[in-house]
């Protein structure tokens, strides 16, 4: 199965690790430090472009390694998908 995390952007579902609300984990110092070495490490996508309210933590086989994609779309939303 897939989940679809906006703008035609589809993640397997075996492949995600995390599902997080993005006001919520970016009030601990460790998220946000794991953030910014994930974007200078180019490893962080987006669904698009408005300001996100969630992010997933997931496995990208093709590259192997462990990427976030921050989706406008609520983690409630996702969890629900």
């Amino acid at each position: 199965m897939y989940i679809h995390v906006g703008n035609n952007k589809t993640i397997r579902e075996k492949d995600v690790i995390g599902i997080f609300d993005f006001d919520n984990a970016t009030l601990s110092e460790i998220t946000r430090r794991y953030l910014t070495a994930n974007q200078r490490s180019g490893l962080i996508e987006t669904a698009n472009n408005e300001l996100p309210k969630s992010f997933v933590l997931y496995f990208s086989p093709k590259d192997g390694f462990y990427k976030i994609c921050f989706s406008s779309l609520s983690s409630s939303a996702l969890k629900g998908r």
